[in-house]
C-alpha cells in the first residue's frame, strides 16, 4: 500500500532535472546536419531573443506619440501601446524628411514600381499611405535598376514623391515563378518571361545590388523560399539552412555597397510549418538570433501559399513571440483584412499583398463584413454606395454599387480605378482603426466587434477562435 507520503515523494523524484522526460522534439530536427553554428543551442526551450520578448519579464518601455526619434544607422521603432499583444507604433527612417510610419500598416504593392489605378501623389496624401512596396524581381527585369539608379532612384522615377519605400528580395518568385527558375547555392537562375533564352542569375549579392540602386528605405535578404505545400521536408531544411547563409552574403554586400547606412536590411524567417520544439522554424530564429548585430527589423516569409488557416496563425505565432519587441515584424504577402486583425492580435506590425488592388480588377470591393462583387446581377439594382462613412472617391461622390456594375459590364477603365481607390482607402482606414483601438486599450473589444461583424450569420472559423484565443482574446465576451 502506498502511503501519501510516498506518492509525494515519488513526484518529487519524477520532477527532478535528471528524470524530467525529454520534451518531444520534431521530426526535423536531426543534430547530425544541423550547421555548426546550432549545435550547441538547446532547443528543448522555446526560441527567444531573450530581452523584451513575451517569455522575458523584461518589458519594452514604451514611447510617447510625440517622442523624438534620432535614427542614425538603422532605423527606430517606437512602441507607444499595447493592447494585449497588439501594437500601436511608429517607424522612424534614418533618410532625411523621410515620413514616420505609424503601424500597424499595410504597404499597396506596386509590382513595376507602381499601382494600377493610383497615382502615388493619391497615395500619398489622399489616402494618407506613407510606404509602398516595389519587386526587385521585376523592376531588375524591366525597366533594370540601373537605369532608374541613373534617374535619381526609384523615388524620382516614380514622379519625385518623398513616399518610403520598402523593397523584396526577389525570393518569392521562387515559388511564383517555379517553372522559370532554377536554384542553387550561388542563386536563382531565372528564365525571362519578355526574352525568350534570356536568363538572370540573382545571387544574394546581386539582390542587394538592386535594392541599392533602387533606393528603398527597406530591403530585404533573398531567402529560399518553398511553397508551404510541398510535402518535402528535405527541401524544406535545405532552404532553412540556405537563407541563413544567404543572409550573410546579404549583409557583406550591403556592408560594401551602403557605407552611410541609409537601408535597413530585414531578415525573412523561414522554415516551413514546422513549429515543434527544435522545428524548422525555431532553427531558423536560432540562427538569425546567432547573427543580431543589430538588425533592424525582421520579415516573417514562406506563408499565405495555400497552407491551413490553423498552420498560418501558429507559425505567425510562434515568430511573434520569439522575435524582440524593439524591432518591426513584418508579414509578408498578407492582405485579407480578417488575417489583419488576427495577425495584429499575435503582434504583427506590417502587412502587404497585392489582393486589395487586383481583386478590384475583378469587380470585388471590400467593405466591412466581407466583400461586395459589384459585377453579380444583385448590384445592378442596388442603389448604396459600396460602404457607408467610406472616405473614397466613389463613395464621397455617392456612385452606387449599381453604376459600378453597369461601367464593368461595359468595361470602363475608370470602374477599376474607382474600386481601386476604395479598396486601399477601405485598408487605410483598417489599419488605423487597429491603431487607434490599441492605443485606447481596447483591441480585444474592437477584434470581436470585427470577427462578429464579418460572420454575423454564420460560425467563425475555428482558427479564428483559437489564434484570437492565444492573444487573449475570447470571443465569447
Amino acid at each position: 500500500m502506498t502511503t501519501r507520503t510516498e506518492q509525494t515523494d515519488d513526484n518529487s523524484s519524477n520532477d527532478s532535472p535528471s528524470k524530467r522526460p525529454r520534451p518531444e522534439l520534431s521530426p526535423l530536427y536531426n543534430p547530425e546536419v544541423l550547421p555548426n553554428e546550432l549545435k550547441n543551442v538547446d532547443f528543448t526551450q522555446r526560441i527567444t531573443w531573450g530581452k523584451y520578448a513575451p517569455y522575458t519579464e523584461e518589458v519594452l518601455p514604451l514611447k510617447a506619440l510625440d517622442a523624438p526619434a534620432t535614427p542614425k544607422h538603422r532605423l527606430e521603432m517606437h512602441i507607444h501601446n499595447l493592447s494585449n499583444r497588439a501594437r500601436a507604433g511608429t517607424i522612424h527612417l534614418q533618410r532625411p524628411s523621410s515620413r514616420p510610419i505609424p503601424t500597424p500598416m499595410f504597404m499597396p504593392v506596386g509590382t513595376k514600381g507602381c499601382l494600377k489605378g493610383v497615382t502615388i501623389d493619391e497615395l500619398m496624401h489622399c489616402l494618407d499611405c506613407p510606404i509602398i512596396l516595389g519587386n526587385t524581381y521585376h523592376l531588375a527585369i524591366q525597366p533594370g535598376t540601373e537605369l532608374i539608379r541613373e534617374q535619381g532612384q526609384l523615388r524620382k522615377f516614380q514622379g519625385n514623391g518623398n513616399h518610403n519605400l520598402l523593397t523584396d528580395s526577389g525570393g518569392f518568385q521562387m515559388v511564383s515563378l517555379s517553372k522559370l527558375s532554377n536554384i542553387s547555392e550561388e542563386g536563382v537562375t531565372f528564365e525571362n518571361p519578355f526574352a525568350k533564352g534570356e536568363t538572370m542569375l540573382l545571387k544574394p549579392e546581386d539582390s542587394i545590388r538592386h535594392q541599392t540602386n533602387i533606393g528603398a528605405d527597406i530591403i530585404m535578404a533573398l531567402d529560399d523560399v518553398v511553397s508551404s505545400v510541398i510535402a518535402d521536408h528535405d527541401r524544406f531544411r535545405e532552404a532553412t539552412y540556405r537563407t541563413l547563409r544567404w543572409y550573410d552574403r546579404c549583409l557583406q554586400a550591403k556592408a560594401e555597397g551602403d557605407p552611410d547606412h541609409q537601408q535597413n536590411l530585414f531578415p525573412i524567417v523561414q522554415g516551413g510549418l514546422d513549429t515543434q520544439l527544435g522545428g524548422l522554424r525555431e532553427q531558423c530564429l536560432a540562427g538569425f538570433r546567432n547573427r543580431d548585430q543589430d538588425v533592424a527589423g525582421f520579415a516573417i516569409g514562406g506563408l499565405a501559399g495555400g497552407e491551413s488557416k490553423d498552420d498560418f496563425w501558429r507559425v505567425v505565432n510562434q515568430c511573434c513571440k520569439a522575435l524582440p519587441d524593439d524591432r518591426p515584424r513584418y508579414l509578408m504577402g498578407v492582405g485579407y483584412p480578417l488575417d489583419l486583425v488576427v495577425c495584429t492580435a499575435l503582434g504583427v506590425d506590417m502587412y502587404d499583398c497585392v489582393y486589395p488592388t487586383r481583386t478590384a480588377r475583378f469587380g470585388v470591393a471590400l467593405i466591412n463584413d466581407g466583400t461586395c462583387k459589384l459585377k453579380a446581377q444583385a448590384c445592378a439594382t442596388d442603389f448604396r454606395v459600396i460602404q457607408e462613412n467610406c472616405k473614397c472617391q466613389a463613395c464621397q461622390l455617392g456612385i452606387t454599387r449599381s453604376r459600378l456594375h453597369f461601367m464593368y459590364k461595359t468595361g470602363n477603365p475608370v470602374a477599376v480605378q474607382l474600386l481601386t481607390q476604395h479598396n486601399l482607402t477601405y485598408m487605410m482606414q483598417l489599419v488605423g482603426d487597429m491603431r487607434n483601438a490599441i492605443l485606447e486599450n481596447r483591441y480585444p473589444t474592437y477584434a470581436r466587434a470585427f470577427v462578429k461583424n464579418m460572420f454575423a450569420e454564420e460560425a467563425v472559423p475555428g482558427w479564428v477562435v483559437d489564434a484570437l484565443n492565444e492573444a487573449g482574446i475570447s470571443l465569447q465576451e
